[in-house]
């Protein structure tokens, strides 16, 4: 799909489509629908992160409560969205070792006791050993830090999962 079959999309189809590329936030591809026309995905990504970035504080946090723990709870019981559920497995979160997957669990509650959101890292850009020192260094940051960081990560996994919709299946990095 090109954008100018984006632009073309009924509103349904486009949040359908579309609807993921933030998790579990389709009320940002179904606020930007409306500044179509796109004159290319560079510009259809900006509109996404011109929404997000225009957001309060509050909403930033929102979109970070919307990911789900890595190789937490959803990733073993499979109720994961099939997005995060690829990404998670391609960087090895359903593959840890007993003591990854308690190292990895601890992490996750020190993080979000610390700072009230799930930790989140673009999964397809790092394996399982940067994931868990990430989320070790990033446990230290502050709040104004880590949650710029965050949304940053989020944008990674925007960009990544837009341009797989928009591409025959082997977008690469």
């Amino acid at each position: 799909m090109d954008i100018a079959a984006v632009n073309l999309l009924p509103y349904e189809d486009f949040v359908n489509i579309f609807g993921n590329v933030v998790e579990k936030c389709p009320i940002i591809p179904a606020a930007v629908w409306s500044r179509r026309p796109f004159v290319s995905v560079k510009a259809f990504e900006a509109a996404i992160n011109e929404f997000v970035d225009a957001l309060p504080e509050s909403g930033k946090e929102g979109i970070l409560r919307c990911h789900p723990d890595l190789a937490g709870r959803d990733l073993k019981s499979g109720t994961l969205t099939r997005e995060s559920q690829e990404e998670q497995a391609g960087a090895g979160m359903d593959a840890l070792s007993s003591s990854e997957a308690a190292r990895m669990a601890r992490l996750n509650e020190e993080y979000k006791k610390r700072f009230g959101f799930p930790f989140v890292i673009c999964a397809r850009m790092n394996d399982k050993a940067a994931i868990l020192q990430q989320l070790s260094a990033r446990c230290q940051n502050e709040l104004a830090v880590e949650r710029a960081r965050g949304i940053e990560e989020v944008k990674k996994i925007c960009h990544l999962r837009i341009h797989l919709l928009l591409s025959d299946g082997t977008f690469k990095l």
